[in-house]
């Protein structure tokens, strides 16, 4: 039977933004999943490249519907699916909005600015930043020397922030972030293969380049409440609900290629383009 949250670790998510499972993934499914991650050749041909406002680059492979691979069966399995169930802000069903493999090559993997997941998706036209969520997954070790996920604890309430292009990135509008930076906590969320976190779409969060000598990996699945409707999104993985797996399908079930799936193309993404984005503060 699948470990849910407590009472009291929802309780600290509405609180703080975010919540860190220890071992959430197996040291066995891990592997497969880094393996699969250098391995499968569809990964690499769609990865995107994003420059940050040093020129280094930060790179992911972005898909939207969760199939029958090694991946798929992570974000619909019931450890990732019933947990995001309880910390979204609907009794709607959970739909699977994408997933995204980060990657961080040593000293060259770039630096995400700040920013709020919503940033990004409120050019999506969802409406409930509640009900939207991310799921990250470590594939390697993350800590501070190699560029781990910073995030600025309880910010999720300040609401959405304005945001503009820093370097091909969508960034938070840097006044707000600095006074947001006097007032919380900054965290660096320094965690194990095979550890997860979950965390608000509207905390703000960044993360450094990789400066060290050794790759920072790791897999982001974000979910929507059925009920949460986006009105300028062009994929429609959104508003179908996670076709549940159990957890051992990971290791036990066969899987497919990731060649079928359904990755992002950069032109198509409202959040990446230039235009619609003239009103918005612009990040130095």
């Amino acid at each position: 039977m699948t470990t849910l949250f407590t009472p009291e670790q929802i309780q600290q998510y509405h609180r703080d933004g975010y919540i860190i499972v220890k071992n959430l993934v197996s040291p066995p499914e891990t592997d497969l999943l880094y393996k699969t991650a250098l391995e499968d050749d569809a990964m690499r041909k769609n990865a995107l490249d994003l420059n940050d406002q040093t020129g280094k680059k930060t790179k992911l492979s972005l898909w939207f519907t969760p199939g029958n691979d090694v991946f798929g069966y992570l974000t619909r399995s019931e450890r990732v699916v019933g947990r995001a169930a309880q910390l979204l802000d609907s009794t709607a069903p959970v739909c699977h909005f994408h997933s995204k493999l980060m990657q961080k090559e040593p000293k060259v993997g770039g630096a995400w600015e700040w920013h709020q997941d919503y940033g990004y998706w409120y050019k999506n036209q969802f409406m409930f930043p509640d009900q939207l969520i991310s799921v990250m997954v470590a594939l390697t070790e993350a800590n501070k020397q190699n560029g781990c996920l910073q995030v600025l604890k309880g910010s999720h309430k300040m609401g959405r922030v304005n945001h503009g292009f820093a370097g091909e990135q969508v960034g938070a509008d840097m006044v707000m972030v600095n006074n947001a930076l006097q007032t919380m906590e900054l965290v660096y969320v320094e965690i194990a293969p095979g550890d997860a976190v979950f965390f608000h779409s509207n905390i703000l969060h960044r993360s450094e380049a990789n400066l060290s000598d050794r790759p920072r990996w790791s897999v982001i699945s974000c979910y929507n409440a059925q009920s949460n409707l986006a009105y300028n999104e062009t994929s429609t993985a959104w508003k179908e609900p996670v076709q549940i797996v159990p957890d051992e399908a990971l290791l036990q079930w066969e899987a497919a290629p990731l060649s079928g799936a359904d990755f992002l193309k950069k032109e198509n993404d409202p959040a990446l383009k230039e235009t619609g984005w003239e009103n918005d503060v612009e990040v130095k």
